[in-house]
């Protein structure tokens, strides 16, 4: 190591090596990245994994429950999250812990969440829901109960008095797999939804008006980390403050799963096919 100027304090050189090594040395360094159950936390999580790794990091992996991966990043069992989808579909988590984690901003904008149908369904409005309440069996297919779209769809029952309706909660998998068994036999199916997402690059699909706006506006992608941890690891506190991408990368990625890739091949052909963008989160641009 050189060292610019002179000093008599052989102490105060060994103090600032130690603190220059410990920031240039990311190998001795373990990021705890929380994952949430939906394909994109697996796509964010596995890109900006192999990009940290790429950086010279350990990172792991926890998966876990929305609620938890709040919970945890406030608590400093996780270092960071990288799927807070903001402002309406997490509001009760950010209301709840907020003020209690570091919000690093956007790393995706442009996202959105809504009742969909397949576009062969003649109905173009959350509001004609009751006008064919037969042709759907009554059902709105969900994901996970405590999920954000849960809470909405919930919400948007009461708003536009679908009382001849249920909402059915489950898994995305699971919804998924209904989603693709109705569109086989061209039946009525409404699910609830969200861009970015492969679904709309397999099949032909359409958001359903909402005109009293309970999905809210346009959602935006947030990273956020646990107290002290800009402090702690600056390195990559640093990538995850660069990390930013576009609604078409994430859906992507997530489309490669779905035809067949693991998670880590299709982040790693992603990063491949990205250089440019993977060297600015790295600070090489």
């Amino acid at each position: 190591m050189f060292v610019s100027g002179c000093t008599e304090n052989s102490e105060e050189i060994d103090e600032q090596d130690s603190e220059i090594d410990s920031k240039q040395a990311p190998e001795q360094q373990t990021v705890i990245v929380g994952v949430g159950p939906w394909g994109t936390a697996y796509s964010s999580s596995y890109v900006i994994k192999q990009v940290l790794e790429e950086a010279g990091y350990n990172v792991e992996l926890d998966f876990v429950d929305i609620g938890v991966a709040y919970q945890g990043v406030v608590l400093g069992d996780l270092d960071c999250y990288t799927d807070a989808w903001v402002p309406t579909c997490h509001e009760k988590y950010m209301e709840k812990y907020g003020n209690q984690l570091e919000t690093l901003g956007s790393n995706m904008n442009g996202t959105r969440i809504g009742m969909i149908v397949p576009a062969y369904v003649p109905i173009d409005s959350i509001d004609e829901l009751n006008d064919h309440t037969e042709e759907f069996d009554g059902k709105i297919i969900s994901i996970e109960p405590g999920s954000g779209t849960v809470r909405m769809s919930e919400q948007a029952i009461v708003d536009y008095k679908l009382e001849g309706y249920e909402l059915v909660t489950g898994s995305e998998i699971g919804m998924l797999s209904e989603l693709k068994s109705a569109i086989e036999n061209e039946e009525w199916i409404v699910i609830t939804g969200w861009t970015p997402h492969w679904k709309f690059s397999r099949w032909d699909l359409k958001y359903l008006d909402d005109p009293k706006n309970v999905y809210g506006d346009d959602e935006y992608i947030a990273t956020f980390v646990r107290p002290g941890f800009k402090e702690d690891n600056p390195g990559a506190y640093a990538i995850l403050d660069r990390f930013n991408w576009e609604a078409e990368d994430m859906n992507w990625v997530m489309y490669e799963v779905e035809k067949g890739a693991s998670d880590e091949e299709a982040a790693a052909m992603w990063i491949e096919n990205n250089p440019d963008k993977v060297a600015e989160w790295l600070g090489e641009e």
